[in-house]
């Protein structure tokens, strides 16, 4: 009997033994797979069709094609590049600064999970990620729409992907000096936000404002594709911070909610301060609210909980507001569609709170930090944080509108071109036909 259970137990053993194996060697999750996937669909929908839409009803209709076209094609150009060599320089290993070139043009990106996402496909990560770098270089094109050659515009954004996102990226995300001292951004306050928010201002203050700003009213031509391209930047944002979390379980889902609650307390803080100040809420400034709301959550999504980011996004709609009337009235910048003061200022603000709300130690407003989370010291990780993207940003910025410029003979229009619109003068197409 006894040599009958050994007999037994050895079988049983035999069995299980090549299960057992199996499951060791495959670290792929099916169900954080099938996130991601989705994921990256949303996110690619926030550039395509969402923020199209959104920036094309805000300009003038004999420049919505303009709009259209630009993220389009910097959708087409920043994919292909991405493929290239910017991933490789973003996410390989390399050094401080950048990564090298071990995964140019995709190679070896499909035969083992990258440590940033080890449950998931390594060529799902890089496809992933390839969304964010989509959409950054779109964000920028708010600050010079209306003025900027077609040529301009699609050198500027290919130097600015590489010379800046990439880098930037591979300090907070990929391995980098930023990386190594612990700055949290879960989905893109800086990375994201604060590159393309100084990007814009600086750009904004090189091309000059549009002819007849500010005293000729320029009033969004279609504010219904403004909110229709908002609602599905809403929508999609919930790939952005949700798929952030590179799996399927609760810090997605939490991810989720505090970027839902943030959009809801920045939209509804914009419009009561309009509302007041005004006397009648917009539709502008909601749907507006509702990106600071979002932009200001991004780096926080991962680490603070469901009260914190109301807070967040209170504070979003509020800080957001009164720096673009700043930037708008006083100082008569015409970053033409709030990009630096919404992007911009929101991914700063929401860079440094993160390291408030992430205490576990706040009660109701608590985040996940844990036991030994020193709230000093992160905030003064985050602030180096900040200056350095900023810095860099805007300095990077300055030197490749220059670059740009010199190789298209100006990056401006003329003001035959600008007075007849961009659709026409660059396309030879009209958005309407009426």
């Amino acid at each position: 009997m006894k040599k009958m259970s050994k007999q037994l137990w050895l079988l049983m053993t035999l069995m299980c033994t090549p299960f057992v194996l199996f499951a060791s060697e495959s670290a792929i999750d099916k169900g954080d797979t099938a996130w991601i996937l989705t994921s990256t669909a949303l996110v690619l929908f926030m550039t395509l069709p969402g923020l199209s839409l959104f920036y094309a009803g805000l300009v003038r209709s004999k420049n919505v094609l303009s709009i259209l076209m630009q993220c389009f094609a910097i959708g087409c150009v920043s994919s292909l590049l991405w493929f290239a060599f910017v991933y490789s320089n973003a996410f390989s290993e390399g050094n401080w600064f950048i990564g090298g070139f071990s995964n140019a043009f995709f190679a070896g990106v499909g035969e083992t999970p990258h440590p940033n996402a080890p449950t998931i496909p390594g060529s799902l990560f890089a496809l992933f990620q390839m969304t964010f770098a989509v959409i950054t270089p779109a964000l920028i094109i708010g600050a010079f729409a209306e003025r900027m050659k077609f040529s301009s515009v699609l050198i500027f954004s290919s130097l600015w992907l590489i010379v800046v996102y990439g880098p930037i990226c591979h300090w907070v995300w990929g391995g980098g000096w930023l990386f190594q001292m612990g700055m949290l951004d879960f989905a893109g306050g800086s990375v994201v936000h604060i590159t393309a928010g100084i990007a814009a201002l600086v750009t904004a203050l090189m091309i000059k404002n549009r002819h007849g700003f500010p005293k000729t009213p320029m009033p969004p031509h279609n504010l219904t594709m403004t909110i229709t391209g908002a609602g599905m930047l809403w929508v999609g944002w919930f790939g952005f911070n949700g798929g952030s979390a590179v799996s399927a379980g609760n810090g997605a889902a939490m991810a989720m909610i505090v970027t839902h609650l943030s959009a809801a307390a920045g939209s509804l803080a914009w419009m009561v301060i309009e509302w007041k100040k005004f006397g009648k809420p917009s539709v502008l400034g909601i749907v507006t609210g509702m990106v600071a709301g979002l932009g200001t959550i991004t780096p926080a999504s991962g680490s603070v909980g469901p009260a914190a980011a109301i807070v967040i996004g209170l504070s979003a709609g509020v800080v957001c507001f009164y720096a673009t009337q700043l930037i708008k009235r006083k100082f008569l910048i015409d970053d033409s569609l709030d990009v630096f003061p919404v992007h911009g200022v929101g991914g700063i603000l929401g860079t440094f709170v993160v390291a408030i709300f992430a205490s576990s130690s706040l009660g109701i407003f608590s985040g996940f930090s844990g036991g030994d989370y020193s709230m000093i010291n992160q905030l003064g990780v985050q602030t180096i944080g900040i200056i350095s993207t900023a810095g860099y940003t805007a300095i990077a910025t300055y030197i490749l509108i220059k670059i740009t410029g010199w190789l298209t003979g100006g990056i401006r229009v003329t003001p035959e071109q600008e007075q007849e619109g961009l659709d026409l003068a660059l396309h030879e197409e009209s958005g309407y036909k009426l």
